[in-house]
């Protein structure tokens, strides 16, 4: 129950974060948002640093961390971009297809075995991103295709997270991924620099990088005291965020279609989630049972 909390209170934090980014988009540079969300989860590092000493830096796949890193650099800059036009809860609908891009490339990349349902599961999620886009309709803005890439690349993060997992530890990938982002993102910041010239906007820019940090924090303690499988699904909750959020901040609340849609992906996606844990229960019991005599 602990690790479920910890887990809800960071998808508050991120649904905030990700508002406060929508709100300051309108003045300044995607680029530069992005470095001010990763700033406070750089921040966030330097302090568990102080506290745990080095050995966090340990790893036995530096490459990989960096790859994660800059992967998420990419992904958060694709979707502060695009929910600069898309409203915040159709862009968070979006994005939830992830779970299903994490499957495909489980399969291919992996080699992990995925039955006929969770294919189906795969098929059912992206017809509810469809909805939600409506493509070639013009109801949904064309950058909505940016969240899809981005989670594209953040399944691909995922991944990445699978295989560093059995030798790395979650506080380990949270400070590789914090470091790296914002040593690519710095790199070509001082071309988009516009300095925030009001006070709101710092005020903004500030309560960004506290809400990232936060949310980061809480997500990791999360998946430090509870199994990956049974925390998931409450990250689903950010849709309900970014309604309110959506529709406190900036007036916009999602249509009947958008609904549907989302509907459909958290179904489907809850389903996936399932069935992982169920593979995940048939492997464990497999690993334990005793050698067979003879």
């Amino acid at each position: 129950m602990r690790a479920l909390a910890l887990m809800a209170g960071g998808m508050f934090m991120f649904a905030a974060a990700d508002a406060q980014a929508k709100f300051l988009s309108q003045t300044l540079s995607s680029l530069q948002i992005v470095w001010s969300r990763q700033l406070g989860l750089f921040i966030g590092v330097i302090v568990l640093l102080f506290m745990h000493g080095l050995p966090v830096l340990h790893t036995a796949h530096p490459k990989l961390q960096i790859l994660r890193g800059a992967l998420a650099a990419g992904s958060a800059t694709l979707f502060v971009m695009a929910v600069r036009y898309v409203p915040l809860a159709d862009a968070v609908a979006v994005s939830f297809v992830a779970p299903f891009v994490v499957t495909v490339f489980g399969a291919l990349l992996l080699h992990e075995h995925v039955g006929i349902r969770r294919w189906l599961a795969v098929a059912a999620g992206f017809i509810g991103m469809l909805i939600v886009i409506r493509p070639g309709l013009g109801v949904i803005h064309p950058a909505a295709f940016l969240v899809a890439i981005a989670a594209s690349l953040f399944a691909f993060r995922q991944i990445l997270s699978r295989h560093l997992a059995a030798t790395d530890r979650t506080s380990t990938t949270g400070a590789y991924t914090a470091i790296v982002a914002i040593v690519v993102l710095t790199v070509p910041l001082p071309f988009v620099w516009q300095t925030p010239q009001t006070t709101i906007e710092i005020v903004v820019l500030v309560g960004l990088s506290v809400s990232a940090a936060f949310g980061e924090f809480l997500i990791i303690k999360s998946l430090e005291i509870g199994q990956a499988v049974v925390v998931a699904p409450v990250q689903y909750t950010m849709l309900l965020w970014g309604t309110v959020y959506g529709f406190l901040v900036f007036g916009q609340l999602p249509d009947e279609w958008t609904w549907v849609g989302a509907l459909i992906i958290v179904t489907t996606g809850l389903y996936t989630l399932h069935r992982e844990r169920l593979a995940s229960r048939k492997a464990a019991k497999i690993r334990s049972a005793p050698p067979e005599a003879g």
